[in-house]
């Protein structure tokens, strides 16, 4: 698995190209059943941090290449990509960032301790994607981990990324109970201070069970996957929590609810393929509303 915005003034609306394709889970991102968040009713009024950059104004178009990178449609202004793909010319690129998670096959990447370990000390992993857990349960592993994934939140401003987008922030939901809530709400606010201090804004990727918390822990966005596909849909929960969310589908019957219910200033809707592929692939899939 490859597996990204501050007060972002941005509102999306965006163009695409349809295939047919599987109905299935998507590779980027492993989404749960969440229960619905609460959020302040003051959150979508905070202020961005000093040196942000904004996204473009309304009626940006968004692309989310985190497989691999490819000139965008024409129309799009906005791009997610993979940190160690270069940000696409002349747009506003978001940067994602695998940061609660490590990647497959990665484990020696990490210290031995922050592998996350049960109680016969082995690694506890997220098997649908092969990537172990990180141990964030103690505030010294929390800065070890973070000092690695902020040197490449530094690495993403210095490349020329807006914004950041930090997958797996629900890590702590396939954790085997070791983890909790609040010890990924601790983490994410040190990658929120380390991307604000190098003026990027940061996005809560999915998790709607702590979107309540966005304020205090100063992310800025949302990048929601299969909202409309939930049942109910989840869409308008991240909409309440955040000013601007980008929503994601991977179904197409998904995309039609998400589109009937959530074209609105501040969301961005897209479909795009399981696998997050190029144009070239067989299985590219791009839609948008404009297609539904």
């Amino acid at each position: 698995m490859l597996v990204v915005l501050i007060g972002i003034a941005a509102l999306f609306t965006v163009i695409g190209i349809a295939h047919a394709g599987p109905e299935d889970t998507p590779r980027t991102k492993k989404t749960t059943k969440t229960p619905r968040a609460t959020a302040s009713p003051d959150a979508k009024r905070a202020a961005p941090a000093d040196g942000v950059t904004l996204p473009p104004a309304d009626g940006a178009n968004f692309d989310y290449q985190i497989n691999e990178p490819y000139t965008p449609p024409s129309g799009v202004e906005i791009v997610s990509r993979d940190r160690e793909a270069a940000p696409a010319p002349g747009l506003y690129n978001i940067c994602y960032v695998n940061a609660f998670q490590a990647q497959p096959d990665a484990e020696d990447d990490w210290d031995h301790d922050l592998l996350l370990r049960d109680a016969n000390g082995d690694v506890v992993m997220d098997e649908d994607w092969g990537e172990a857990l990180l141990d964030i349960r103690t505030k010294d592993k929390r800065e070890r981990i973070a000092d690695t994934v902020g040197g490449w939140i530094d690495g993403c401003a210095k490349a020329g990324y807006q914004a950041v987008e930090p997958d797996n922030y629900d890590s702590y939901t396939r954790s085997q109970d070791l983890l909790t809530g609040d010890d990924a709400m601790a983490f994410i606010k040190l990658l929120a201070d380390r991307a604000h201090a190098a003026h990027l804004a940061i996005g809560q990727k999915n998790t709607l069970e702590l979107a309540s918390h966005r304020e205090e822990l100063g992310l800025d966005f949302a990048i929601a996957e299969e909202c409309g596909q939930q049942d109910p849909p989840e869409c308008g929960d991240y909409t309440k929590a955040f000013s601007k969310v980008i929503m994601i589908e991977y179904r197409a019957s998904a995309l039609e609810t998400t589109c009937a219910g959530w074209q609105q200033p501040g969301v961005a809707i897209v479909r795009r393929d399981l696998d997050v592929s190029a144009p070239d692939s067989d299985d590219y899939i791009r839609e948008t509303c404009a297609s539904v």
